[in-house]
């Protein structure tokens, strides 16, 4: 337990997009879904 970096995968951040930009999904689907989405490495470039 403790230190494993729990990353999103592209698919899962994909979906947890589509999630939060649709007005009928419900509160709780909108916070895991940007739950999920902080959890998303960044792109360097």
């Amino acid at each position: 337990m403790g230190n494993e970096k729990k990353v999103t995968s592209s698919k899962a951040a994909s979906a947890a997009s589509k999630v939060l930009r649709d007005g009928r999904t419900s509160k709780a689907s909108k916070t895991a879904a940007g739950s999920a989405l902080s959890q998303k490495p960044s792109k360097k470039k």
